[in-house]
C-alpha cells in the first residue's frame, strides 16, 4: 500500500513539473512576441522619424489619441508609399492634412433619397 502512495506522488509529482514547463514556455512565449512587437514598434517609429517634419509627427501623435485605428492605418500606409517611391519625404503638415482630407472624403458614403410621387 504504501508503493502505491509512493507512486502516486511521483505520478502527481510529475505531472506538476509538466505544467510548471508549459507554464514557463508559454511566459517565455509570451516575453518573445512581446519584444518583437515592442522591436517593430520602435523599428516604425524610427522610419515615421525620418519621412516625418515635426509637424506633421505631432498632427499623427494627436490624431492617435483620437482615433487610433485611423492613425495606425495611416502611419503604415505613408510608410508603404515613401518606400514604393509614391510619396518623398519629407512629408510635411500641409501634406499630411491633404492625405487625411483624401481618406476622409473616400470614407464618407453618399447618400441619396428618392421621392416616390404617387
Amino acid at each position: 500500500m504504501e508503493s502505491e502512495y509512493y507512486e502516486y506522488d511521483e505520478e502527481e509529482e510529475l505531472i506538476k513539473r509538466k505544467k510548471l514547463l508549459q507554464y514557463q514556455k508559454a511566459l517565455e512565449e509570451r516575453a518573445r512576441l512581446e519584444e518583437e512587437k515592442r522591436r517593430l514598434e520602435m523599428e516604425r517609429e524610427a522610419i515615421l522619424r525620418s519621412i516625418l517634419t515635426p509637424a506633421a509627427r505631432q498632427r499623427l501623435s494627436n490624431l492617435r489619441l483620437v482615433k487610433p485605428e485611423l492613425a495606425e492605418s495611416l502611419a503604415v500606409q505613408l510608410i508603404q508609399l515613401v518606400q514604393a517611391g509614391r510619396l518623398r519625404p519629407p512629408i510635411t503638415d500641409d501634406t499630411l492634412k491633404k492625405i487625411l482630407i483624401e481618406l476622409d472624403r473616400r470614407s464618407r458614403r453618399e447618400i441619396k433619397f428618392r421621392f416616390m410621387r404617387g
